[in-house]
């Protein structure tokens, strides 16, 4: 049977909802993995002429929120830096000639999407020493409309960890949309929080977030036959603290800054210790302190997010 052609507007700045399974058995996606996977959506998402609004990398499959925006509003200059961080910091030297075939290949869903997809593939199956196909069939996408339809659709992403029984609390799975920017402050503005909503035009992205999760928590109470909900006790919380996050909640969520970071503490102490201890920490590459999200004046030794992605100096993702 023929391929059915997959529905891509041309012309336009258009949000997709791409849907992606493996091909293997089980929940084969773990922690290492889903911190791989999360660091590789941002990269190719920092090439393609993307806007991402939220992602979920579940055991078997991932979610991606994402427009696709139209090259011809990119200069030279951009598509050149763009190359070079698709080359990871190679010099590539393009003539005139080139620059429509990467202008049409960053604004493709499908580049965007098969990029992210076989460089996980070459990844997983080096790291489990295996050969073959890691996902399944193609992926799926679905044309979503921005405003009221687009926030549903997200809110349909960041609740899968609460449907799967996985997390009570959406912003407790730090591979999502909620978890990164709860648990990472959106780290790099990795995430847009421009929904096509009126009523947010005025207030801060922090606002915006807030808003957000708070509609998160009411949509995910609702009883469904479609996995757990929220549950009442945890809602009515969030709804007497208006939906904000405490000093607690940011401690909460970095716990394992705690027993991971190797050292934390202020700048100047992490730097200390780090040099009377530099022998013990492989690689050329100086350390220096990172500071930790929700925290004032707290430094870790240690970039969590970067640390469980490690690969070798030669990988390209």
């Amino acid at each position: 049977m023929a391929r059915i052609a997959r529905m891509v507007v041309k012309g336009e700045e258009v949000v997709y909802h791409v849907i992606t399974k493996t091909a293997l058995e089980g929940f084969v996606l773990g922690d290492v993995e889903k911190e791989y996977l999360t660091e590789l959506i941002k990269w190719m998402s920092s090439v393609y002429f993307t806007e991402v609004y939220g992602f979920c990398v579940m055991g078997n499959h991932m979610h991606l929120l994402v427009k696709m925006k139209e090259g011809s509003g990119f200069d030279d200059d951009e598509i050149r830096a763009r190359v070079n961080r698709y080359y990871k910091g190679e010099d590539r030297l393009l003539t005139s000639g080139q620059m429509p075939f990467y202008r049409a290949k960053f604004s493709n869903l499908s580049e965007y999407v098969k990029d992210i997809k076989q460089r996980f593939s070459r990844y997983y199956n080096r790291e489990h020493n295996r050969s073959g196909y890691f996902w399944g069939d193609r992926f799926k996408s679905v044309i979503v409309e921005s405003g009221d339809t687009l926030v549903n659709c997200l809110a349909y992403i960041d609740l899968n960890p609460v449907r799967a029984g996985i997390v009570e609390r959406p912003e407790e799975y730090r591979w999502s949309g909620l978890g990164y920017h709860v648990q990472n402050g959106n780290r790099d503005n990795f995430l847009s929080t421009d929904f096509g909503l009126s009523e947010y035009g005025e207030l801060s992205k922090e606002e915006r977030v807030r808003n957000y999760r708070e509609y998160v928590y009411e949509k995910g109470a609702i009883e469904t036959d479609k996995g757990k909900t929220i549950d009442k006790a945890i809602l009515g919380e969030g709804r007497s603290r208006g939906y904000k996050l405490t000093a607690t909640d940011r401690l909460r969520y970095r716990t394992r800054y705690f027993s991971d970071s190797g050292i934390i503490g202020t700048k100047g102490f992490v730097n200390k210790y780090y040099l009377e201890f530099k022998s013990y920490f492989n690689g050329q590459r100086e350390k220096s302190p990172k500071a930790i999200q929700g925290f004032d004046n707290i430094y870790s030794l240690k970039n969590l997010v970067k640390e469980a992605c490690r690969h070798s100096a030669s990988d390209k993702y």
